[in-house]
């Protein structure tokens, strides 16, 4: 699936994924390829990125805000203070502050 995060300041992801963890209002959710269309609003937490492999070389184009842990190369983190979630036709959009 495609994921794009966004930002009131620019787009600051944009990349194939495998799945992407996100802070829901209701809890923490996650969708892999070809979820079903949502609509959610998401609260202050972490945007989890499971990268797909095709896009790991485009990693030192991202903003100093995503992290990632020693040993797990293909998994993203981005801070999120809360925001909207739209996942419609394998794309995932986060629209987040």
């Amino acid at each position: 699936m495609y994921l794009e995060i966004v930002t009131p300041e620019a787009v600051v992801f944009g990349a194939e994924v495998e799945a992407v963890k996100v802070p829901g209002v209701e809890g923490e959710f996650q969708m892999l390829n070809h979820h079903a269309p949502i609509v959610s609003l998401l609260t202050k937490g972490e945007v989890q990125i499971n990268l797909a492999s095709e896009s790991q070389q485009d990693l030192k184009k991202l903003s100093k805000d995503f992290r990632s842990e020693t040993g797990a190369a293909n998994v993203l983190y981005y801070p999120i203070k809360g925001g909207v979630l739209e996942m419609k036709d394998n794309k995932a959009i986060v629209l987040a502050d």
